[in-house]
């Protein structure tokens, strides 16, 4: 089972909110009251008496300390800024195994945490955006992947790997060779919408049929990694459980945010590696 972290953050502070609340109404005007009558009783009031009196019971003391630096976490994790760490290649030679991602909440809608609700909408995912969305198979499962496809849009990927948006093939330039690849991988300059991004191809992979073509319906996305012959993406997903007109898509409900910088790189294997900021920097 799967950890819901933003359930449980959301617990933590209603709990910790909740001990505040009560110490606030219910247990220090009780101690205030055992105070005024401790001082009426005695001419001279001990001060060890008087502090014990004014202790505040364990839980709530923890819970009050808590409750702030929860809530700061909350607000900034829900609705403005959600660090992330890339686990896979899907997305080279734009994010790296092992980089730390910084992904903007807001960007697409302020939503509510755990219900992920949008109450405010504010921007929507354009062509070339990197985003983090939950997986439509396992929504338990963050994916980060490239916008490719908005609503309306008809995307095509031939067998020669070439991506077309609307009838209209996406501009890529020949860059090089992947250094090491001996040929094998080469690294393309691509634009899509406003972003100019570099995509991965491996030359001798083929993984799909020639001349797919998927229509995007309305309030859904079509994504592909920049890693094009290594990336699990909109392309590939396979779900009897979904409808086969959606199937690929990723609903506007499952969207995270917009990633916009690495702010740290820690390659694999971390025992034998060190942190680095070399890759520092905003993602394209």
């Amino acid at each position: 089972m799967s950890l819901n972290f933003p359930l449980l953050l959301v617990l933590a502070v209603a709990v910790c909110g909740a001990l505040a609340l009560i110490d606030l109404l219910v247990l220090a005007p009780r101690r205030r009251k055992a105070i005024q009558t401790y001082g009426q009783q005695v001419s001279e009031p001990d001060p060890a008496v008087l502090e014990q009196l004014n202790k505040e019971p364990a839980l709530v003391e923890y819970g009050k300390s808590f409750f702030p630096v929860l809530a700061i976490v909350l607000i900034l994790r829900s609705f403005l800024v959600e660090p992330f760490q890339i686990p896979s290649g899907s997305m080279k030679p734009t994010l790296e195994v092992g980089d730390f991602i910084l992904v903007n909440k807001f960007a697409y809608g302020i939503r509510l945490p755990v219900i992920d609700l949008k109450v405010i909408p504010i921007g929507d995912p354009q062509r070339g955006d990197v985003m983090v969305f939950r997986y439509p198979s396992d929504p338990s499962v963050n994916y980060i992947k490239r916008v490719i496809g908005v609503p309306g849009d008809t995307i095509r990927y031939t067998s020669d790997k070439q991506l077309y948006v609307n009838g209209q093939r996406v501009s890529e330039e020949l860059v090089g060779d992947e250094p090491g690849s001996l040929g094998s991988v080469k690294l393309f300059k691509e634009q899509l919408g406003k972003a100019e991004h570099l995509i991965r191809e491996e030359m001798t992979r083929y993984r799909m049929e020639p001349d797919h073509e998927w229509k995007v319906p309305a309030g859904h996305y079509f994504m592909m990694g920049d890693n094009r012959d290594n990336s699990n993406d909109s392309r590939y997903w396979d779900d009897p459980s979904i409808p086969r007109d959606l199937l690929g898509m990723v609903p506007d409900r499952n969207i995270v945010g917009k990633a916009f910088a690495v702010w740290l790189s820690w390659p694999e294997p971390k025992l034998q590696s060190m942190p680095t900021l070399s890759r520092v920097g905003i993602i394209r």
